[in-house]
């Protein structure tokens, strides 16, 4: 097993399967259980449930060019898979994971979903007050995993350890 070289990979991969089955485990159970474009409250008004399909990229941008994000997802996916197994600490790895699970998670849907390959449409399902677009777990790990990187590259740290 040479490209799992130390414990830093093992997390890496770990944690981006783990967000990827978590991911499509809730957007399935979203699926099954929710009537789409119908808001279910969760927590009152601060956290709800609304099935949405969407063919743009994060908070609605891009709307119809699904392909360009698929390709662009596949590119970003392999980028993740060769920076990832170069990590030298665990917690750049456990970023680089959560990453490349965020990014794996919408480029499943964009795969598998209908319309079908490569304009699958992105399964989302959380729904949060001030009219905040829906999003989904792959989304959320995306997104606070670019906060967490921000974070840290503004206090000096070297990206990848």
């Amino acid at each position: 097993m040479g490209w799992l070289r130390d414990e830093s990979t093992l997390w890496f991969l770990l944690t981006g399967a783990a967000i990827v089955a978590i991911d499509q485990f809730l957007k399935n159970l979203v699926i099954a259980n929710f009537q789409p474009h119908v808001s279910y409250p969760v927590l009152g008004n601060l956290l709800g449930i609304y099935l949405t399909y969407n063919s743009s990229a994060a908070f609605s941008i891009g709307f119809g060019i699904t392909w360009i994000f698929t390709v662009v997802s596949s590119i970003a996916t392999l980028v993740l898979l060769w920076f990832g197994s170069r990590v030298k600490n665990t917690l750049w790895s456990v970023l680089a994971g959560a990453l490349l699970g965020g990014v794996v998670g919408n480029l499943v849907d964009r795969i598998t979903r209908a319309p079908g390959f490569p304009g699958g449409q992105v399964v989302d399902f959380i729904q949060i007050p001030f009219n905040f677009p829906i999003f989904n777990i792959a989304d959320s790990a995306i997104c606070v995993v670019v906060g967490i990187v921000l974070i840290l590259v503004a206090r000096g740290h070297k990206i990848g350890g």
